[in-house]
């Protein structure tokens, strides 16, 4: 995908006029990785934002005892590494590579340019901290308010999108981490969804949705 066509659609830029959207593509630079590799680490310093033109990132914390807990999965078109741009701060997490991904990479001083000329495009800006927040709000609720099998069917719906067929671009413990419980219990989740025909595992990683009402019941509290 271009990259001015990618930046077009994403919900920082979406709504920039077409001449400030070809000034911020011309600076764009575009990054490749394989599976595995490490975008940025959790403390690094703030200095661009990215988005993924195909493949799959994870965005994931990690404690002071080593453990990781994956919190987000970023897919094509997907903004992420916003944050500093706002505040200045460090990386609030870590971001790998799931699969053999490309992003491109905008300079925050290239967005701050652009506000700065055009401060009422700060509306926008507004907008997405608002929509981070209800999706930190959400995330807080379902901690709370659901058990481990309900947030792995939510977690299941989400990756799978408008599709049935649904293919986790990470391993049990990565899903484990986004669905924020064991690998044991996540798997047992899954293993239940089976036995009541509502999902079937059509190989490893791989599953079919089959009753997509009832997953999406029991991933309500």
């Amino acid at each position: 995908m271009p990259a001015r066509r990618l930046l077009d659609t994403t919900e920082l830029f979406a709504n920039l006029p077409d001449a400030v959207i070809a000034l911020l593509t011309a600076r764009t630079e575009t990054r490749t990785l394989e599976r595995g590799d490490l975008l940025f680490a959790q403390g690094d310093p703030s200095t661009e934002l990215f988005v993924v033109v195909e493949g799959n990132i994870a965005i994931a914390t990690r404690s002071t005892d080593g453990r990781e807990s994956l919190v987000a999965v970023i897919e094509a078109g997907g903004l992420f590494g916003e944050l500093g741009l706002f505040d200045d701060g460090p990386r609030s997490a870590d971001a790998r590579a799931l699969t053999p991904t490309i992003v491109v990479a905008l300079g925050f001083e290239h967005v701050r340019a652009v506000l700065s000329e055009q401060p009422d495009l700060l509306w926008i800006v507004v907008r997405l901290l608002a929509l981070r927040l209800r999706a930190t709000d959400e995330a807080l609720a379902d901690a709370v308010f659901l058990d481990v099998p309900a947030r792995t069917a939510k977690r299941l719906l989400e990756l799978a999108g408008d599709h049935d067929e649904v293919e986790l671009p990470m391993t049990q413990e990565d899903l484990a981490g986004l669905v924020g419980a064991s690998r044991e219990r996540v798997n047992k989740a899954l293993a239940l969804f089976v036995k009541l025909g509502w999902v079937e595992a059509t190989g490893r990683g791989r599953y079919r949705i089959l009753e997509r009402e009832e997953l999406t019941l029991r991933a309500n509290p």
